[in-house]
């Protein structure tokens, strides 16, 4: 297989992902020690994330002309992508919480829904509660006006 063909494999790869995807996050990942890797690995596979390194002009070519082309500005240095399916915040929370134990590891980018967020606007993102636990707590605030049925 020619050089072109086995990097269009990879770039159509990227692509498919990416089409299913509610979110994806860029990090920095390089200074994480093998063992601090594997725990996020494990980590975010328990939650249903991709989590990947591609090199950035794979990368860069897949996101030509979707929604996630506002992060071909970050594709530089080493970068991992973490592609969510379900709940678009759930990859951006896992990071956050994990980088406060591993200093080494830093948002780059993201985009969630469409819309493209710098480091900054993704440690924002990474703080809202998943869509679960809002959901519980809108409950619970119900159940308490509620008045009980005898």
């Amino acid at each position: 297989m020619a050089k072109v063909e086995q990097k269009q494999v990879i770039v159509n790869e990227i692509k498919e992902k990416l089409e299913k995807a509610t979110s994806a996050v860029l990090v920095d990942a390089r200074g994480l020690t093998v063992e601090q890797d594997t725990k996020l690995r494990k980590l975010l596979r328990e939650a249903g994330v991709d989590y990947k390194v591609y090199k950035n002009t794979m990368m860069n070519f897949a996101v030509q002309g979707t929604q996630y082309e506002g992060l071909k500005d970050y594709f530089e240095g080493p970068s991992a992508i973490a592609i969510c399916y379900e709940d678009p915040t759930v990859a951006a929370s896992i990071l956050n919480k994990y980088m406060k134990d591993a200093k080494a590891l830093e948002f780059k980018a993201g985009v969630i829904e469409g819309t493209c967020y710098d480091a900054k606007g993704m440690s924002v993102i990474a703080d809202i509660p998943s869509r679960d636990v809002l959901l519980s707590r809108l409950l619970q605030k119900r159940s308490l006006r509620l008045p009980r049925l005898n």
